[in-house]
């Protein structure tokens, strides 16, 4: 607000000098000889007088009369009116004038005071304006993103009176449920895993204590003699060693469950809607990184599922052949299948190997053809989740070097 004030001073400063000075110009031009047209007229006469014409005051607005006396004459600079003395060839001339009440210049300065307030004011008043409707509301509001980062705010964020901020607002509050609900569910995992591995530690210990128990005894040779003996304890150790690897596969299959969050809200949207978000954003970029990029003609169509996401999933495909591609070219194509809308990513440059195509959408999975691009490994994890979503499919090929992803929709 310091800043603000510092404007709003400089403002009414700058308007009141320029106030000042057209008004200090207009004064100076009306007491100017321009600025007084009795002179004018006196000028004229005297011009008359000097070439010997005869004066006719008729057509003169201002001078009312014109007097010669010699400079000892007596009541010569005695009158009633305004009046100026001229000398016109060695005799003096008094010339009586009249100055009209309103000239025209009074007139002109009221008006242009009233226009130059009115400018005024109304800058001052969209000044204010800004400060009470936009910068006061928004210095409120402007550590709500610091302190959602940091996890303070747990309530829900009130609408801003001025309405300018509505939209940031429930965008903001939208974004806290969200983290809040995050951070519930992370709880709830961890709670759960730590319960699971706790649950699983304390199951696996028994059995092991068993196979410890049996490898000592036959450490030891106590059973040296005794093969049927040595059979039933080699059988209860290959039992035991069965619980342990069903404990383990318990442990892995449950860090592989869905640790994302991924809401989709299916309805029906058309297609041209999707490609309209791409191209506004990858036309350009491809652009720009000197990468071909084509995307193929299309029959826009009703598409079922969620708009975002399809176009979230498109996005993440087109990043990956930005990636792992050699940077040549990159194709959108589109078709029909039965009762289904397939729109397939290709690039070239392909470098993966035909074994590697079964694993590309598991999670944290990455292909040797990553060299030292960074990822995690969820892209195509992610794709295929939000795809079985919204009861959709997809899938990969390789053919002649190039790599093609097909997401398949189903047609409205």
């Amino acid at each position: 607000m310091n800043s603000f004030r510092k404007l709003l001073a400089i403002v009414i400063i700058c308007m009141t000098v320029i106030i000042l000075a057209a008004n200090l110009i207009l004064i100076l031009n009306r007491e100017g000889d321009e600025g007084r047209p009795y002179r004018v007229e006196a000028e004229r006469i005297a011009y008359d007088i000097e070439q010997g014409k005869q004066i006719d005051l008729s057509g003169y607005k201002y001078i009312t009369a014109v007097k010669s006396r010699d400079r000892e004459a007596v009541g010569f600079f005695e009158s009633n009116s305004d009046y100026l003395v001229k000398e016109i060839n060695g005799e003096l001339y008094r010339f009586d004038y009249t100055v009209p009440e309103n000239d025209g210049m009074g007139n002109a300065l009221v008006l242009l005071n009233i226009i130059m307030g009115a400018v005024f004011l109304f800058v001052i008043a969209v000044l204010l304006f800004i400060r009470w409707k936009i910068l006061v509301p928004l210095e409120k509001i402007s550590g709500l993103p610091e302190e959602l980062a940091k996890g303070n705010i747990t309530v829900p964020l009130k609408a801003e009176k001025s309405g300018f901020f509505g939209r940031f607002l429930w965008g903001l509050d939208l974004l806290r449920e969200r983290l809040e609900k995050g951070r519930q569910q992370d709880l709830e995992l961890q709670k759960s895993n730590k319960s699971l591995i706790l649950s699983l530690s304390h199951d696996i210990k028994t059995p092991l204590g068993i196979i410890e128990l049996n490898s000592k005894a036959l450490e030891r040779g106590l059973y040296e003699n005794d093969k049927q003996k040595k059979d039933r304890i080699a059988g209860v150790i290959n039992e035991k060693c069965g619980e342990i690897k069903n404990y383990v596969d318990q442990i892995i299959k449950a860090s592989k469950e869905d640790f994302l969050e991924l809401e989709v809200n299916n309805a029906e949207f058309y297609l041209a809607e999707v490609m309209d978000n791409i191209k506004a954003v990858y036309i350009d970029k491809l652009q720009l990184l000197d990468i071909g990029f084509k995307i193929d003609e299309f029959s826009d169509c009703l598409i079922k599922g969620d708009r975002d996401r399809a176009v979230e999933v498109l996005q993440n495909l087109l990043e990956n052949a930005v990636k792992y591609g050699d940077g040549k070219t990159i194709e959108i194509g589109f078709s029909r299948e039965e009762n289904s809308q397939l729109i397939s990513v290709s690039n070239s440059g392909c470098t993966l190997d035909d074994a590697e195509l079964t694993h590309i959408f598991d999670s944290f999975w990455r292909g040797s053809n990553t060299g030292s691009n960074s990822g995690s490994g969820l892209g195509l994890f992610i794709c295929k989740q939000l795809m079985n979503r919204m009861n959709g499919d997809i899938f990969a090929e390789i053919h002649d070097g190039k790599m093609t992803v097909t997401a398949v929709f189903g047609l409205a």
